[in-house]
């Protein structure tokens, strides 16, 4: 939240694609520190992963979008682009990952540092791909701009955009409920010790998440449906999918200690399933609205400052992960994006009540014209 934020909003000013290879060195550095077991650099490597993880969900889509501007290409293309990035990033890719990863410890048995290693030669590999096929955009280069005005125009550019506002919000209660589920999701399908195949399982998640993402990429191809309405439909999806934990904490009675998976546990499972649909249709649904409302040339220092209430929201939620059931923790989260629904439906009217009746029309006419 405070490094991650500082350091992300620079690719504004000093460019995306140096943004985006200070993402490889930082990462890099990060994954050489976890050979010592000392606390204190394995600290130092946590505060560079959070300065990544920040250039990561900031710097590649400001320089994407940017670049997809300023060649002339199509808008429907960008929403495309975004679709197979997480189908094949977020999914595939993520797969193959786990898999090489598994097989670097177990099966060649050369440690839990392996993995680490080898996202260093890829980083590596892609920081070499930047460096020799990328051109470089900014946001606002002016030298005026310290990086407390850079702050100071985000702020401002949220504030007086309500667009911009509900954006954010709706990223951040998203953002949240998905992380606070990555944490756990593995307790709630094994309360008693249940014998779980987490692999399977994580598979399992990432294939619904491929499939959501498969889905996203047909809705958004299409110009007569509005990404700010089937988004109300996915949040309300996606919030009916938490409860379920909930649920079944009231329905099913708890089965005793060990063995495999329980009755409860199969129906969470597939809400959760539905969930990481959903999370495939949310990531390139979300990037298609920032590429539209978030003014390009703050583009990443806002962007940053959207991730500033997700990461203390995540923050509270882990600190205070034993004072509740976990049935109450996926209640709360599903109240989050229940809220975030709303607040899709308020962007909705916000976005229409912008658009020229040129727009509107020709929305209205395209399924005529396609008969």
């Amino acid at each position: 939240m405070l490094f991650g934020t500082i350091v992300g909003s620079l690719a504004d000013k000093h460019g995306r694609k140096r943004a985006s290879m200070t993402y490889c060195i930082t990462y890099i550095l990060s994954c050489i520190t976890k050979h010592s077991p000392q606390y204190k650099i394995l600290m130092v490597g946590r505060i560079l992963g959070g300065i990544a993880t920040s250039l990561l969900f900031s710097a590649f889509e400001s320089w994407l979008v940017a670049e997809h501007n300023k060649r002339g290409f199509e808008q429907q293309w960008l929403s495309l682009t975004f679709s197979e990035a997480i189908f094949l990033g977020n999914g595939l890719v993520a797969i193959l990952a786990g898999l090489f990863g598994n097989l670097l410890v177990d099966t060649l048995a050369l440690g839990p540092v392996a993995p680490f290693d080898a996202s260093s030669c890829l980083l590596a590999i892609g920081m070499a791909i930047i460096l020799s096929s990328w051109t470089e955009n900014y946001g606002d280069p002016s030298e005026s701009k310290d990086l407390l005005t850079q702050f100071r125009g985000a702020a401002v550019a949220i504030a007086s955009d309500e667009k911009i506002a509900l954006l954010g919000a709706i990223q951040s209660l998203f953002e949240g409920s998905m992380y606070t589920f990555v944490f756990l999701w593995t307790p709630a399908l094994s309360p008693n010790g249940e014998d779980i195949p987490h692999g399977f399982v994580f598979a399992t998640f990432m294939l619904s998440s491929m499939l959501g993402s498969s889905f996203a990429s047909r809705l958004l191809g299409r110009a007569s449906i509005r990404v700010e309405g089937y988004m109300q439909t996915v949040f309300l999806i996606s919030s009916a999918s938490l409860l379920l934990p909930f649920i079944t904490s009231f329905m099913v009675a708890p089965t005793e200690k060990g063995g495999s998976i329980s009755f409860a546990g199969c129906i969470q499972m597939l809400g959760f399933c539905v969930f990481e649909a959903c999370v495939g249709l949310f990531w390139p649904s979300i990037m298609k609205m920032r590429s539209q409302y978030i003014p390009e040339e703050a583009r990443s220092t806002i962007m940053n400052f959207f991730r500033i209430p997700l990461n203390i929201s995540v923050c509270i939620v882990l600190y205070n992960v034993d004072a509740f059931p976990i049935s109450i923790m996926f209640g709360m989260c599903a109240i989050f994006l229940f809220i975030a629904s709303l607040l899709q439906r308020r962007l909705l009217v916000v976005a229409e009540s912008s658009w020229p009746l040129e727009k509107v029309r020709e929305l209205e006419t395209e399924p005529l014209n396609n008969i």
